[in-house]
């Protein structure tokens, strides 16, 4: 019997390193004008202090709860429209179980938390192409 060993992948091989990270009290103008990384799909909302959780922002929340609402970018403030608390990623999980975990609660998109820390965003996307194609 023949049988191949299959390289596990794990999402820190494959998850964005760089994301941006703003304060839940900008307006959406502000964000979206602070963003360093313009390919980005998604905002990491950061903790007002230590018991606080993480927030996540989309490029689609923005165009869904502003831009469709035709309410002002520059009146809205992001903790108006994120998502919060996040289902975090384990950066050392294979990407197949996260895939399961994406499908099981809905995700498109996560935070990579390790030590209560975000250390990185994955994706479907990065998870197919990073993670199929490339290995």
């Amino acid at each position: 019997m023949n049988t191949v060993e299959r390289k596990i992948i794990r999402v820190r091989d494959v998850m964005k390193k760089d994301f941006d990270m703003i304060d839940g009290r900008v307006t959406v103008m502000e964000a979206l004008r602070t963003m360093k990384h313009v390919e980005t799909k998604s905002l990491i909302v950061n903790k007002r202090n230590e018991d606080d959780e993480y927030g996540m922002v989309l490029i689609s929340d923005i165009a869904k709860l502003v831009l469709a609402k035709d309410r002002s970018p520059d009146r809205v403030n992001v903790y108006e429209i994120m998502a919060k608390p996040l289902l975090p990623v384990d950066p050392d999980i294979d990407i197949r179980y996260c895939a399961r975990y994406f499908e099981n609660f809905s995700l498109s998109r996560a935070p990579v938390v390790e030590n209560r820390k975000v250390i990185g965003i994955i994706s479907y996307t990065d998870m197919v192409l990073k993670g199929l194609v490339h290995f």
